[in-house]
């Protein structure tokens, strides 16, 4: 008697009983860069980007490293800040009364040269289109970053009023805050 496995071929005149199985099928494998977020990075490289971050900042630049825990390197990086038009008094400068005046909010470009960016603080990131990238974003209107940075400066200060009212009116309320020793005293 012969040793046949399922693999041989059935002996002639078996009249066709025994059918060799189809060959399996292969499943359509995936590359393994698929498989992890830092990698997908990949495709990314070496193009511009906007970043938004966890504390959001908004940071613009080259991508031109990554590592395995998506630690970003932005090169020729720009943090970009924005006030929307109820947020800043028009009668600061001659640009804010202009912007005011025509409804818009104002932003301006922070030059940050080569940028790091930890991976935990990354919220966003998409690529930019550089044919549209010169083009002021629709509804702003583009600032010196000096002034960006007093008009934020008093708009903080400002908001540190109205917060601190806020926790006052809840402390009467019975609400205790973190900030509560501050007012108390």
């Amino acid at each position: 008697m012969e040793n046949l496995s399922l693999s041989d071929q059935p002996p002639p005149g078996a009249g066709g009983q025994l059918r060799q199985p189809p060959p399996p099928q292969q499943q359509p494998q995936l590359p393994a860069q698929m498989f992890t977020t830092a990698a997908q990075l990949l495709d990314l490289t070496d193009k511009k980007l906007i970043v938004v971050l966890r504390d959001g900042r908004k940071v613009l630049g080259v991508l031109r490293t990554w590592d395995q825990f998506a630690n970003l390197i932005l090169q020729n990086a720009v943090e970009r800040t924005f006030l929307p038009p109820a947020s800043f008094d028009p009668e600061t400068t001659p640009a804010t009364v202009a912007a005011a005046a025509a409804g818009h909010g104002l932003y301006a470009d922070i030059p940050r040269g080569t940028y790091l960016v930890r991976g935990e603080n990354v919220l966003l990131l998409g690529e930019i289109d550089i044919d549209r990238d010169d083009e002021t974003p629709p509804g702003y209107d583009l600032i010196d970053s000096d002034v960006m940075a007093e008009l934020a400066k008093t708009k903080k200060a400002a908001d540190k009023v109205v917060e601190k009212a806020r926790v006052k009116k809840l402390s009467v309320l019975g609400f205790e805050g973190e900030n509560m020793g501050e007012i108390l005293f």
